[in-house]
């Protein structure tokens, strides 16, 4: 996607994520003319300016401030072209325990993007999901829901604005802050890796592999798509034997708000779920553009009715020495069993 004298902004973008995208975006857009980082966090800002001084990367910009703070969110837009909304309250246990902070951050936090966009001269929006926002179980996973509803739907009251929203939902990103590899690898030096259910699963995805689907959907997205990659699951038991074979694995049972297997279209979803060949769209159930047009500019093809997709039942694994060598590549180059 050619970024040349275009202006973006990613919220929390000191994350894992945000990270990544800011890598990918200097090194294959070295012209674009600013990139905002906009994030609550001051340490983690100090941090990654170290990274990127302003004397190397003169288009890069730190803004802090709050997605809940609408006059801030208003002002850190101006100029901007796109955005892609990372900023999110994602620990499940956490949004369990403090419901309505999460709430704010995700729910009312992405309607404060939404207005203030609406406001500005912003063109196309991203925003980042999970796959906890499919049949949701927990908080977190609700307002995520809720969230993706929001963005989809901003684009019925968008007028005569030529702006764009879109969302890409995906599984756990191997590597990402909070997540169960770095949790393994730490545990691992105590001898002892917890386990919640023998038979739990999970859908995993590279940095760059998010990365990549951000891109695409900024690129191509025409507006209410919810996009997700088609992407192999682990088994937890397969995690643990590839970190730590010989480490006690305990079963401590589920916590709250977890399931057992994730899911990323429901059946529900399947009437308006089209295969694109590397990744599935959900398609708003009202949008603005031809549908027969898109089928065709895609080569897209429906899904059949109840189709589901989840990381039980998936039809693409990660194998333990398979995993073994993601860890290295994605997470720790230093690792050895």
């Amino acid at each position: 996607m050619n970024l040349k004298d275009k202006s973006i902004l990613i919220t929390g973008g000191t994350g894992s994520l945000g990270k990544a995208l800011t890598s990918h975006i200097l090194k294959n857009s070295p012209d674009i003319k600013r990139l905002v980082i906009f994030s609550r966090d001051e340490q983690k800002q100090f941090d990654m300016a170290q990274e990127y001084p302003v004397s190397e990367y003169p288009q890069i910009r730190f803004f802090i401030g709050d997605i809940r703070d609408y006059d801030r969110v208003k002002r850190a837009l101006k100029g901007i072209d796109y955005v892609i909304h990372a900023a999110a309250m994602k620990h499940v246990p956490i949004a369990e325990y403090n419901p309505m902070e999460c709430v704010k951050t995700n729910i009312l936090g992405a309607e404060n993007l939404i207005n203030a966009c609406l406001e500005t001269e912003v063109t196309r929006v991203v925003a980042l999901s999970t796959d906890k926002a499919a049949a949701p179980v927990n908080l977190y996973g609700a307002t995520k829901l809720a969230s993706d509803k929001l963005f989809v739907a901003a684009n019925n009251i968008t007028g005569w604005n030529p702006i764009k929203f879109s969302v890409v939902r995906y599984g756990n990103v191997m590597g990402s802050n909070g997540s169960v590899i770095p949790f393994f690898l730490k545990k691992r030096k105590e001898g002892v890796l917890p386990i919640t259910v023998e038979s739990m699963t999970r859908f995993n995805i590279s940095l760059q592999g998010g990365v990549d689907m951000v891109m695409h959907a900024l690129e191509h997205a025409w507006g209410g798509e919810i996009f997700v990659p088609k992407i192999p699951s682990y088994k937890i038991m397969d995690i643990a034997e590839a970190i730590g074979p010989e480490c006690d694995k305990p079963i401590i049972g589920i916590r709250p708000g977890e399931k057992i297997h994730e899911e990323m279209i429901t059946s529900s979803d399947s009437f308006y779920t089209y295969d694109l060949g590397k990744y599935y769209t959900i398609l708003p159930a009202t949008h603005k553009w031809n549908l027969e047009e898109f089928i065709s500019s895609f080569d897209a093809k429906r899904v059949e009715d109840g189709f589901k997709y989840n990381s039980g039942e998936n039809d693409d694994w990660e194998t333990v020495e398979g995993l073994r060598k993601l860890i290295v590549e994605h997470v720790d180059s230093d690792f050895k069993v």
